[in-house]
């Protein structure tokens, strides 16, 4: 790791005065706990309520059919709105802890609307249960006119930085954006109590410090990021995912009102609340730090204002002995690996490349969910919480206190970070000299990348699927990432292109975030020995769409194009005769299940791909119009008929959303509702990655899954859960030998074709990886693992003892198929291709295993 870190045991700097005074801290005598790993969750697989199968998403998934009220973009401040209240809950789980439950927070937020002209509410978005997103605005007021300066300042501080660096106006008259988060996790309740107390001391507080930060800032509160997790008292929301691991990826509402935020108030400082590490956690992290970020702007307003909160917790006075509370930690300065910020799927760290120049995970201390929610006396989660609340306020009114003190810099430091990007100048790497003020920075910290000149998704026959290609478009276009559009063909880096290509050029104020989406990644293996998530994540991959790299151009980018606000439509039906309907992305497997759903007689070509009937030519208007998908014209009759396939799942929940956006109708089964009795004739193939055991089941449970499958339905198994249960369940021979279990990230693939792999990319996702050995008679390998070092970016090392890395994976069968003894189609899976809702171009491998094993 290179010069050890300094730990230091007191804090000689600060970053500014509290903004108010501290709460007094409880005198309530408590008992010390010990320190808990400092990890996020407790691994990084989805939760376990989603792999066992119990969490249904189809309430969330038809909440998400209602597109969420968009926030204001006119008028001044303050904009009131009046919340409707919710039905009163007493079932909430906040309630126990003494804690603000969902359904009071409309009436606190419309009281303290009625404080005065300091404190706005919108409703930011709805989450995948349909509960509204309250995001509240506390700043002095503004007419209409001086809002629109704001807007106009803001936008040119992104839209032309190296002008917005000299603009007087901004200097003097910019409020500075900052951004608190709160209870993104549902089971970690106290940043919201702790955001209402602050926004009614700011409402309320008469002194000039108050008035000064309100005059000069904008502050934004996400009260609770996940009202359906805070209700329930579970970590993910409705839908069963961690939203803190699902930026850059988006799948959930929740996600993409915080990403909207994000660009629409472009924050210079934000904080996530969390718990429960003890002491409290403040990020700035360890190595490895983001490649695509401007590091040294980072490192040195997140290092300040982190020694800042941590002076503000300790003068709470809260010790181990009295109250169980260690002194807070500092990652950066007080660790060496383990707590990272290189994946860009965590909140924080995704608004680091939306102009954000501090931004901080804070762990607070007191652990009250879990088995100490249900196991300790309510008098002593109550101390902790309110404990806890006490210390998330303090970090927030510090962070307020940094803002307000270093205004001018911070700005400046946002400007700088667009400007970069702007003109493609390189990024500085971090040192004591380039940020001085920062003890112990080492060659360990230093991370940087090159920056192509640009990035092509080419039009018509560079694409593998079109609506592939349309969805990468849109989704950069969603993180706002500007994309061009060529009205004619050209060339670029030696390729040729046609008109209706797309470049991305990366001359622009945001590219860390549009290399973070299209850029391969890293292999960062020999780089640190532990990792904290997933390491390795590259849509431009993963996403099922050709993205081509132009690292260098001589005399920049020569063609004519239009900045687009959206992909072009895809869709297309060709106008005589059969249809040949290519199942390489989701939304074609979604296409396909909707005309089955509908009764049309589709049949399945030698290469996996559907022979739709010309008489079912309107529907597929339809559905190339929905789903932007091409149904080509075909002479082929295809080889056997297709049917809707009903799937009883035992998989995560992101696998479980995923099998849903492909279109398929789940049935969740586990070794429980198993045992409990279940109708098998409702299904029509088994798919196993989790939560079921073949030697779990009861003599009558294995009866009827053994009858299921000696009947014709077949198995998807995926990973060791999987690969287990086919063992057990005496079906496909097939020896899965597992990788190092912490292993994940982006490696290259050899498909056979066929009708599992025929069009899949070159890449793949996994994440604890497993291959295939001694394939009995009649086993076809599908796909295998590519030669050499598979691994294009991500964290993969051999185990202690020199087995399970990426070399002995090389080559290997990543998935197999076949038929058992008692003919029953069997495909197994060693990779991840449905994680997390991610790697887009790999869900129809699924989804045709899926088809091609159902009765």
């Amino acid at each position: 790791m290179g010069i050890p870190r300094p730990v230091l045991l007191t804090t000689a700097v600060t970053a500014g005065a509290l903004l108010l005074a501290p709460l007094p801290a409880s005198a309530v005598p408590g008992r010390a706990e010990p320190r808990p790993h400092h990890v996020r969750d407790s691994g990084a697989q989805d939760s376990a309520a989603g792999r066992t199968g119990q969490a249904s998403a189809a309430a969330p998934l038809a909440a998400l059919g209602t597109p969420g009220p968009a926030l204001r973009k006119d008028g001044g401040y303050p904009r009131r709105t009046v919340l409707e209240a919710p039905p009163e809950n007493p079932a909430d789980k906040s309630i126990k802890l003494g804690l603000t439950p969902y359904h009071a927070l409309a009436p606190r937020l419309n009281a303290l609307q009625e404080l005065g002209n300091r404190v706005s509410v919108e409703v930011a978005g709805r989450s995948a249960g349909g509960h509204d997103l309250y995001l509240v605005t506390v700043t002095a007021p503004e007419t209409e006119r001086e809002a629109r300066e704001q807007d106009r300042m803001r936008e040119r501080i992104e839209d032309s930085p190296a002008a917005a660096a000299k603009d007087r106006g901004i200097k003097s008259g910019y409020k500075t954006p900052v951004f608190i988060n709160n209870n993104i996790h549902g089971n970690e309740w106290e940043g919201t109590d702790a955001a209402l107390k602050l926004i009614e001391e700011l409402a309320k507080a008469k002194d000039s410090r108050t008035k000064d930060l309100l005059a000069k800032n904008r502050i934004y509160l996400n009260v609770t990021s996940n009202p359906d997790g805070r209700i329930a008292g579970t970590r993910p929301n409705a839908s069963g995912f961690d939203l803190n691991r699902d930026f850059i990826t988006a799948s959930q509402p929740e996600t993409r009102a915080v990403r909207q935020i994000a660009i629409d108030k472009q924050p210079a400082v934000m904080l996530d609340l969390h718990g429960y590490v003890n002491g409290t956690l403040i990020e700035p992290t360890t190595p490895p730090h983001g490649e695509n970020y401007e590091y040294d702007l980072f490192l040195k307003n997140s290092y300040a204002n982190a020694l800042g909160m941590e002076k503000a917790v300790n003068d709470l006075g809260y010790t181990p002995a009295k109250d169980g509370v260690q002194p807070p930690v500092i990652p950066f300065r007080d660790q060496q690996e383990g707590w990272d910020d290189w994946p860009p799927i965590f909140t924080p760290q995704y608004m680091a490349f939306q102009g954000a120049v501090a931004t901080h995970t804070i762990e607070i201390p007191l652990r009250v969910n879990g088995t100490d929610y249900t196991n300790l006396p309510v008098e002593e989660l109550r101390r902790r919480s309110a404990i806890n609340t006490d210390i998330a306020g303090a970090a927030m009114r510090a962070a307020l206190g940094y803002t307000l003190d270093h205004r001018a810099s911070v700005i400046a430091d946002q400007i700088e970070t667009f400007r970069r990007g702007a003109a493609g100048e390189a990024q500085r790497p971090v040192s004591e000299e380039t940020v001085p003020g920062v003890p112990g920075i080492g060659p360990e910290d230093v991370y940087t990348t090159e920056f192509p000149r640009a990035y092509v998704i080419p039009a018509g026959g560079g694409q593998r699927s079109a609506p592939a290609a349309a969805r990468l478009v849109d989704h950069l276009i969603a993180n706002d990432v500007r994309v061009e559009q060529a009205r004619s063909g050209f060339r670029l880096a030696g390729r040729s292109y046609p008109a209706g290509s797309y470049v991305v050029d990366m001359h622009q104020p945001k590219r860390g975030v549009a290399n973070v989406i299209l850029a391969a990644g890293r292999d960062i293996s020999a780089d640190v020995s532990t990792m904290y998530d997933i390491s390795g994540w590259s849509l431009g991959l993963l996403w099922g769409a050709s993205v081509d790299t132009a690292q260098k151009v001589t005399g920049g980018l020569d063609f004519s194009g239009r900045t687009v606000q959206a992909a072009s439509p895809t869709g297309s039906v060709a106008g005589h005769g059969d249809l040949r309907l290519r199942l390489d992305d989701p939304k074609e497997l979604a296409a396909l299940n909707s005309l089955l759903g509908q009764g049309v007689k589709v049949r399945r070509a030698a290469d996996g791909a559907a022979i739709v009937p010309s008489s079912a030519r309107r529907q597929a208007r339809v559905l190339a119009d929905r789903y932007g998908v091409v149904f080509a014209a075909t002479k082929e009759k295809g080889t056997r008929s297709l049917h809707r396939t009903r799937v009883a799942a035992a998989v995560t929940a992101g696998e479980q959303f995923a099998l849903r956006e492909m279109g398929f109708e789940v049935l969740p089964v586990s070794t429980a509702t198993l045992n409990a009795g279940f109708d098998w004739s409702a299904a029509d193939v088994l798919y196993v990655s989790s939560g079921l055991q073949y030697g779990g089941l009861n003599p009558a449970a294995r009866e009827a899954l053994d009858g299921f499958l000696d009947g014709g339905a077949g198995l998807v198994a995926l990973g060791s859960a999987g690969a287990a249960f086919n063992t057990a369940a005496g079906l496909l021979t097939a020896t899965p030998v597992a990788g190092n279990g912490d292993a994940n990230g982006v490696v290259r693939v050899a498909n056979a074709g066929g009708r599992i792999t025929g069009g899949a990319p070159a890449h793949t996702f996994v994440y604890s990886p497993l291959w295939f050995t001694g394939l009995g008679t009649g086993v076809r390998v599908e796909q295998s693992y590519g030669t050499g070092n598979p691994l294009v970016s991500g964290h993969w090392r051999a185990n202690e003892n020199g087995s399970g890395g990426p070399a002995d994976a090389a080559g290997k069968p990543s998935i197999v198929s076949g038929t058992s003894a008692q003919g029953t189609p069997v495909v197994l899976f060693g990779t991840e291709p449905l994680f997390r809702d991610h790697p887009k171009g790999a869900f129809a491998q699924l989804g045709r295993a899926l088809l091609g094993s159902a009765k």
